[in-house]
């Protein structure tokens, strides 16, 4: 039972349904096909009562590099099917409406979507996992990273406050989460587990075995049990203000948008790919 849409391979082990990403010659950059691509795949393994856990996964040396902002496939001026909200084509409109529109579809409103699977959803880190990436495994509600996994969001070099999807206060702890963003440094896959972001750190190549024996030891419990447990912990976080935190957070990460293209070049403040890994290597 294994297919491949845009990017996205599915199969299905038993009962476990192992959603892999693959553009691994981009470091599993997300374009916007993958991203719809990822939500057909989600939607797939949460309709068939076979599958009781989801895994999520990256293809190649990397989980994924973040959001896709220079490969030749990057599609942001393309129009898709608003699945996550109800706000209209961001192509019909221009600047700051226009990028509003898209990312609080394609980014904030489908990681939320996906957040609430009534199935648990386990990230298999290695690599990169960066920016966007971050909102793809903390998506998840456990993450088994190999100990080459690496994570960052290096956006504030950027001028802006975060990914779109803003859990770092409550994936991190707020001192552990302003350090991450003030410094914009990797974090490793060690010093994740330390905090708490973590579950499991293991070899790489224990990685793909180590998290598919997880997912078959909670794919033995009930699963109307595992999806109320899910529900009711999201809802804790909710009512420790992730909800209302994210929106305030994508409000001020739009004004940081809006005001580079206004003093600069560009709403990425002149940052590309290639820049940002080296602004990054130059950190290390």
């Amino acid at each position: 039972m294994a297919a491949e849409h845009a990017g996205v391979h599915y199969e299905r082990r038993k009962q476990v349904a192992v959603v892999t990403m693959n553009r691994p010659d981009y470091r599993n950059a997300q374009n916007s096909a993958m991203t719809y691509a990822l939500d057909d795949a989600f939607y797939r393994a949460c309709e068939d009562d076979e599958v009781k856990v989801i895994v999520l996964a990256g293809a190649g040396k990397h989980f994924s590099a973040g959001h896709d902002i220079g490969s030749p496939e990057r599609d942001v001026d393309v129009s898709f099917p608003r699945r996550a909200g109800l706000w209209w084509d961001h192509t019909r409109h221009r600047g700051g409406e226009s990028r509003f529109a898209r990312e609080q579809e394609v980014y904030l409103g489908m990681c939320r979507r996906w957040r609430e699977m009534p199935k648990p959803a386990i990230a298999s880190v290695q690599g990169a996992c960066v920016a966007g990436g971050l909102m793809l495994a903390w998506v998840c509600d456990l993450i088994v990273a190999s100990e080459d996994a690496f994570f960052a969001d290096p956006v504030v070099r950027m001028g802006i406050p975060g990914v779109e999807y803003f859990a770092h206060p409550w994936m991190l702890g707020p001192r552990i989460a302003k350090e991450f963003l003030f410094t914009g440094k990797r974090m490793s896959a060690q010093r994740a587990y330390e905090v708490g972001m973590v579950n499991r750190v293991v070899p790489r190549d224990e990685l793909a075995d180590t998290t598919m024996t997880l997912a078959d030891e909670i794919a033995e419990m009930p699963g109307f049990g595992l999806a109320l447990a899910k529900k009711a912990i999201n809802q804790a976080e909710d009512l420790m203000g992730l909800h209302s935190g994210m929106d305030s957070a994508f409000g001020l990460h739009h004004f940081a948008h809006a005001h580079n293209a206004e003093v600069g070049e560009d709403s990425l403040s002149g940052m590309d790919a290639r820049s940002m890994k080296q602004a990054a290597q130059e950190r290390e």
